[in-house]
């Protein structure tokens, strides 16, 4: 494509890690093709952390009423056709949704990362890529429309009571370490014995300020509640007491955070705020925090080994391995050992 487009529409519903993916993709089509139209069609709960990036036109689709959010997205779009269509989902429901969209190009997956039967939606597809971090595939999509540079950006918009939060509960002078114990998919969490003795140590040999974040489920309470029972020190859980925006100020303002492969690790890299990622049941290489993969404890390959027989190699890149007990793959140790180095490298 030799002249930017003039419009742009970008599919990608969730999840929260993955948006934040997508944001830095955004912020390089508003820096280098300014006069683009962007309509980003999201997930309504995914929307509340991008909703105020100015200049995009946002489509929230609630995926508990598909049936009246496709009728939505028909009303506000048909009567408008769009040079290009990212189709950067493959599930079911983004492949339905692209077919409701009039667009001159629809770009989607090589059909090596194609499902759903995604490559019958789509007319073009990026280039394959056998190894690319998720981060990296995103890029892809306007590097095959023209455009090869980077703004890797997220420039978060964050309201003043959301910095009036985290002020309220950072002790200042103190390591400040947050635990975001819960991912989505519960066999990608680790133990809450473990969290609690990885917290008493860093209180104990660090003097960190310790601090639980996560929603309000009935997992992530119940989390919370079980490591502050296993827990021989005090941490602060604040484990749905915030929302994204203040979790945000919190991340800002904290020198690490810890945790499993989740939303809040890759919120963390875009603010810059190291992550030790905790990665057995997938691969980091792939869906790990951009910029600290030299922090995270990383046990996909022995777990590949244990539970397929395989080495990592040998498995389908974006393979999971989420099998009971393959969390305990990590080590307490290994946890405190990156935590006791990021901290005598600051």
């Amino acid at each position: 494509m030799g002249n930017p487009p003039k419009s742009i529409c970008l599919v990608r519903l969730s999840a929260i890690g993955d948006v934040t993916h997508m944001i830095p993709v955004v912020r390089t089509i508003q820096k280098f093709w300014p006069d683009t139209e962007l309509t980003w069609i999201i997930g309504k709960n995914e929307a509340r952390l991008v909703h105020d990036i100015p200049g995009i036109e946002f489509i929230k689709f609630d995926k508990t009423n598909a049936i009246r959010s496709y009728q939505s997205i028909v009303r506000k779009t048909w009567h408008r056709k769009f040079d290009v269509l990212l189709c950067a989902q493959v599930s079911l429901r983004a492949n339905i949704l692209s077919t409701l969209i009039h667009a001159d190009l629809k770009l989607g997956y090589d059909r090596a990362r194609s499902k759903d039967l995604h490559s019958l939606f789509i007319r073009q597809c990026i280039s394959p890529a056998s190894h690319q971090h998720v981060l990296d595939s995103f890029f892809s999509f306007i590097e095959h429309i023209g455009l090869t540079h980077r703004d890797m950006r997220w420039d978060y918009s964050i309201p003043d009571d959301a910095y009036q939060f985290a002020k309220r509960h950072l002790v200042a002078g103190r390591f400040k370490v947050i635990i975001s114990p819960c991912s989505s998919h519960p066999l990608r969490n680790w133990s809450a014995k473990r969290y609690a003795a990885v917290a008493d140590d860093a209180i104990r040999s660090l003097d960190a300020q310790v601090i639980l974040c996560g929603g309000n489920s009935v997992t992530e309470l119940r989390m919370g509640q079980e490591i502050e029972s296993h827990m021989k020190m005090k941490a602060l859980n604040l484990i749905g007491k915030d929302t994204l925006k203040k979790f945000l100020a919190l991340l800002q303002g904290a020198d690490v955070i810890i945790s499993p492969d989740s939303g809040p690790a890759h919120m963390a890299t875009g603010l810059g705020t190291p992550v030790i990622g905790l990665y057995a049941a997938s691969n980091p290489r792939r869906s790990g925090p951009y910029f600290s993969q030299q922090w995270c404890v990383n046990r996909y390959g022995v777990a590949a080994q244990t539970f397929k027989n395989k080495s990592e190699n040998e498995l389908k890149w974006g393979t999971k391995l989420e099998y009971p007990g393959v969390m305990d793959l990590i080590t307490v140790d290994d946890v405190i050992s990156r935590l006791k180095a990021l901290d005598s490298n600051r």
